[in-house]
């Protein structure tokens, strides 16, 4: 279908199930796609990506209408890729990018927290203050930072070296985690995941970023926002970035080998490719439950 960006997780309709009955009389379906608000991921190249999303904003119900399912429309700007979920009622998602006033300036921390519970059917929201450093075209999308594995474990991109911009942001984190239960009164159980490099763009992969339009430029040695949380969990596999450094890509297999020991991890070498332009494979893609 015709789109603006290849960003799907966040354009396309986020699916939810309601468990035990039907949506409405019209649609015998336990499943539905929320259709939020986009605006670029700020309005315009300014403080978002690009300056024309009209194609983007009709993503969700395209889908929707294909799908032959019920659509909940919001009005709140959201992006897919700034909410992450365990499935038992536990949200993780940024301050830097829920609360940034490129999204919804009319809205306090509270109304927010209150619309995703209401429309995600979460109890309880856990607030990271920062994304990826570098994730400046999200303002700092949990999926690049962390994510759930299952219910009472979270993946969080890590890295060892205290001079390293992401090290704060990461310890910051992960004393959050460390001192936060899910909704079911449960510790969380942190899995480090370390980020490649640092990467950065060269002048050739600059030069090779072809922009459909007025969008933000693409500039040589701009740090990469390359993360392996950016993974998508997939029926029996765990589809994982693969940026070129093989220590860390290597690093990367094995942890999630250990910490989905019933999936196969398939590294994607192309990944850092897809990371030129912002995003991952996590980006790149959604979910549609098969019930």
């Amino acid at each position: 279908m015709s789109m603006n960006d290849a960003w799907f997780r966040d354009t396309g309709p986020t699916f939810v199930v309601r468990k035990g009955a039907v949506i409405s009389d019209n649609h015998k379906h336990r499943v539905a796609g929320i259709d939020w608000n986009f605006n670029s991921w700020g309005v315009g190249i300014d403080d978002g990506c690009y300056e024309d999303w009209s194609l983007d904003l009709l993503v969700a119900r395209k889908i929707l209408g294909n799908e032959r399912l019920p659509r909940i429309p919001h009005t709140m700007i959201l992006e897919g890729g700034s909410i992450h979920v365990d499935g038992e009622g536990t949200c993780l998602t940024t301050e830097e990018c829920l609360l940034n006033k490129n999204r919804n300036p009319n809205m306090i921390k509270e109304e927010i927290e209150n619309e995703l519970k209401a429309y995600l059917g979460v109890e309880k929201v856990i607030w990271l203050p920062r994304g990826l450093y570098g994730d400046d075209d999200t303002n700092g999308h949990i999926d690049n930072m962390c994510c759930f594995a299952k219910p009472g474990v979270v993946v969080l991109s890590w890295i060892d070296d205290e001079k390293d911009p992401q090290y704060e942001r990461s310890m910051e984190a992960f004393t959050v985690l460390s001192n936060e239960k899910d909704a079911r009164g449960r510790k969380l159980e942190i899995v480090k995941l370390h980020v490649p490099g640092p990467l950065y763009m060269t002048d050739e992969e600059a030069d090779g970023v072809v922009q459909d339009g007025d969008a933000k430029a693409r500039l040589p040695g701009t740090r990469l926002a390359a993360s392996y949380v950016n993974f998508y969990i997939a029926n029996g596999a765990i589809i994982l970035p693969q940026f070129g450094d093989q220590k860390r890509d290597d690093e990367a297999v094995s942890v999630l080998s250990q910490t989905f020991p019933n999936y196969k991890v398939v590294g994607i070498e192309g990944a850092r490719e897809i990371v030129l332009g912002g995003g991952n494979i996590h980006c790149i893609t959604q979910q549609h439950p098969g019930i």
